[in-house]
């Protein structure tokens, strides 16, 4: 795990008004942009310049934009449009978040003493955004950095053994909806009627079943690895370190096994054939993740661009007040099939 806050030149040419860096010395995650001179539009300048931050994006997998003047919610939603197109819909939810203005999205609010372990967005569905922004609008007293993580690297460094196993099996995604804990239904699908539901998930192929007392249980069958549709490369993405039960404090996790019995947990994973993953396999996942970790401290009025595919994500723990908003653009809905999770699986 890497922290750093100094930032190194790029020896490379920089586009028109920008200097380009690297936040450890021949680090390339994130490529940092700074204007060369005061008051240099970012919207504007992004306008000129989508082909590079574009390329940026795909060799690097996030970019920073850092100095710049930008101080509003509206102009990193255009800033977003500008680079990405039409942001989306934060849809079929995982943690809780308040729609700020028009399709901007705090970041996630889970309690401040809790960290967000590294993930890429929507990575238990089959669908998800291809970018994912964030602008840091107060910066807490402590902590709360946002720790970023290249999905590639990942992929390369979790053991065969364990990457072989899940790719050949896949895996199932189940939630229960409705027992007073986590996210509710109507939250989760964005809606009050349970025909909406029922039509998202037939065409989802996520399996559900009404249960008494407005309770839903979902179960999904979603990808171990993908590959980036634009540079090839493999990526490991999914989220069963976050799923899984053992990933609950101990004394959570004994309650609510207690209370409510396995199959109706709140969320968990499985591979696909409904058999259950060691809890040493999610640890060894994690660890993976936590050592790919990239750490640095926000500034106020950061921007930070990720290529969701290419580069994780998470949250630190924080004392004090912080804002961070989300937006998400470019959605990208891949064919699941078994056919070709050996094609991955042959090229591990």
């Amino acid at each position: 795990m890497s922290t750093s806050s100094a930032v190194y030149p790029v020896k490379s040419a920089a586009p028109h008004q920008v200097n380009l860096g690297f936040l450890r010395p021949n680090s390339p995650l994130p490529l940092v942009l700074r204007p060369a001179t005061r008051g240099i539009s970012l919207i504007e300048w992004a306008r000129s310049n989508t082909e590079f931050i574009d390329s940026s994006l795909l060799q690097h997998g996030a970019v920073l934009f850092r100095g710049f003047d930008m101080a509003e919610v509206d102009e990193f939603e255009r800033l977003i449009e500008t680079v990405s197109g039409p942001l989306l819909n934060y849809s079929y939810r995982s943690t809780p978040r308040s729609l700020v203005s028009g399709r901007i999205y705090s970041s996630t609010e889970y309690p401040a003493h809790q960290s967000i372990p590294l993930h890429n967005e929507n990575s238990y569905s089959r669908s998800w955004p291809m970018k994912i922004g964030f602008f840091s609008l107060q910066v807490a007293k402590q902590g709360g950095a946002t720790p970023i993580a290249d999905s590639r690297k990942i992929f390369k460094a979790i053991p065969a053994e364990i990457c072989d196993s899940f790719v050949r099996k896949g895996l199932m995604y189940v939630r229960n909806y409705g027992i007073g804990l986590d996210l509710p239904w109507q939250e989760v699908f964005q809606t009050s009627s349970k025909a909406v539901v029922e039509n998202f998930c037939r065409k989802s192929d996520m399996e559900f079943e009404w249960l008494a007392d407005d309770q839903l249980r979902t179960k999904q069958i979603c990808q171990v690895v993908e590959r980036h549709p634009r540079t090839g490369e493999s990526v490991w993405f999914n989220q069963a370190h976050l799923f899984h039960v053992s990933r609950l404090p101990l004394e959570v996790r004994e309650w609510l096994l207690l209370s409510l019995g396995e199959q109706n947990l709140p969320r968990n994973v499985y591979f696909a054939d409904g058999s259950p993953i060691e809890a040493e396999v999610i640890e060894q996942i994690a660890r993976v993740c936590d050592e790919h970790s990239i750490v640095f401290p926000w500034h106020e009025g950061d921007v930070l661009l990720l290529d969701n595919m290419l580069t994780a994500h998470g949250r630190k723990p924080f004392v004090g007040k912080r804002k961070v908003v989300v937006g998400m653009a470019e959605p990208n809905q891949p064919v699941y099939a078994h056919a070709a999770r050996h094609e991955i699986l042959s090229n591990i």
